[in-house]
Protein backbone atom coordinates (compact mmCIF):
# COMPACT_ATOMS: atom_id res chain seq x y z
CA UNK A 1 0.00 0.00 0.00
CA UNK A 2 1.25 3.43 -0.96
CA UNK A 3 0.20 6.53 1.02
CA UNK A 4 0.22 9.97 -0.62
CA UNK A 5 -0.39 13.29 1.11
CA UNK A 6 -1.98 15.91 -1.15
CA UNK A 7 -0.48 19.44 -0.95
CA UNK A 8 -3.69 20.83 0.62
CA UNK A 9 -3.58 18.13 3.30
CA UNK A 10 0.10 18.81 3.99
CA UNK A 11 -0.52 22.55 4.45
CA UNK A 12 -3.34 21.96 6.92
CA UNK A 13 -1.39 19.25 8.78
CA UNK A 14 1.58 21.59 9.28
CA UNK A 15 -0.68 24.21 10.87
CA UNK A 16 -2.06 21.86 13.53
CA UNK A 17 -1.12 22.41 17.16
CA UNK A 18 0.81 19.88 19.23
CA UNK A 19 -2.31 18.81 21.17
CA UNK A 20 -4.08 17.95 17.88
CA UNK A 21 -1.35 15.77 16.37
CA UNK A 22 -1.92 12.56 18.42
CA UNK A 23 -5.61 12.51 17.50
CA UNK A 24 -5.11 13.09 13.77
CA UNK A 25 -2.26 10.57 13.67
CA UNK A 26 -4.57 8.00 15.30
CA UNK A 27 -7.22 8.75 12.64
CA UNK A 28 -4.66 8.37 9.85
CA UNK A 29 -3.52 5.05 11.33
CA UNK A 30 -7.13 3.84 11.49
CA UNK A 31 -7.64 4.67 7.80
CA UNK A 32 -4.35 3.08 6.73
CA UNK A 33 -5.19 -0.03 8.75
CA UNK A 34 -8.66 -0.35 7.17
CA UNK A 35 -9.19 1.91 4.12
CA UNK A 36 -12.90 1.06 3.89
CA UNK A 37 -13.59 2.54 7.36
CA UNK A 38 -14.67 5.92 5.93
CA UNK A 39 -18.05 6.74 4.40
CA UNK A 40 -18.19 6.72 0.58
CA UNK A 41 -19.64 9.99 -0.75
CA UNK A 42 -22.14 10.29 -3.59
CA UNK A 43 -22.70 12.76 -6.41
CA UNK A 44 -19.89 15.16 -7.31
CA UNK A 45 -17.62 13.70 -4.64
CA UNK A 46 -18.16 10.03 -5.55
CA UNK A 47 -14.37 9.47 -5.51
CA UNK A 48 -14.05 10.63 -1.88
CA UNK A 49 -14.29 8.72 1.39
CA UNK A 50 -14.62 10.60 4.68
CA UNK A 51 -13.56 9.39 8.12
CA UNK A 52 -15.11 11.35 11.00
CA UNK A 53 -13.35 11.68 14.36
CA UNK A 54 -13.11 14.02 17.33
CA UNK A 55 -10.10 16.32 17.54
CA UNK A 56 -9.89 18.33 20.77
CA UNK A 57 -13.64 17.88 21.27
CA UNK A 58 -14.62 19.04 17.77
CA UNK A 59 -15.95 16.81 15.00
CA UNK A 60 -13.29 16.69 12.29
CA UNK A 61 -13.43 15.14 8.82
CA UNK A 62 -10.54 13.36 7.12
CA UNK A 63 -11.06 13.12 3.37
CA UNK A 64 -9.20 10.50 1.35
CA UNK A 65 -9.36 8.63 -1.94
CA UNK A 66 -8.52 5.02 -2.76
CA UNK A 67 -7.06 3.96 -6.11
CA UNK A 68 -7.15 0.18 -6.39
CA UNK A 69 -5.40 -0.48 -9.72
CA UNK A 70 -3.10 -3.33 -8.78
CA UNK A 71 -1.36 -1.75 -5.79
CA UNK A 72 -3.59 0.20 -3.39
CA UNK A 73 -2.83 3.94 -3.40
CA UNK A 74 -4.31 5.88 -0.49
CA UNK A 75 -4.37 9.67 -1.02
CA UNK A 76 -5.19 11.92 1.92
CA UNK A 77 -6.91 14.92 0.37
CA UNK A 78 -8.11 17.22 3.16
CA UNK A 79 -8.73 17.52 6.88
CA UNK A 80 -10.85 20.00 8.79
CA UNK A 81 -14.13 20.79 10.52
CA UNK A 82 -17.44 20.00 8.82
CA UNK A 83 -18.08 23.68 8.05
CA UNK A 84 -17.47 24.26 4.31
CA UNK A 85 -15.50 21.00 4.05
CA UNK A 86 -17.43 19.60 1.08
CA UNK A 87 -17.88 22.98 -0.61
CA UNK A 88 -14.12 23.58 -0.60
CA UNK A 89 -13.43 20.09 -2.00
CA UNK A 90 -15.72 20.68 -4.97
CA UNK A 91 -13.51 23.57 -6.11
Amino acid sequence: MQVILAPKFQRKYKKLHANQLPEINAAISAVVGNPSVGEQKKGDLYWLRVYKFKMVGQLTLLGYAIDDNGDIILTFVDVGPHENFYRDLKR
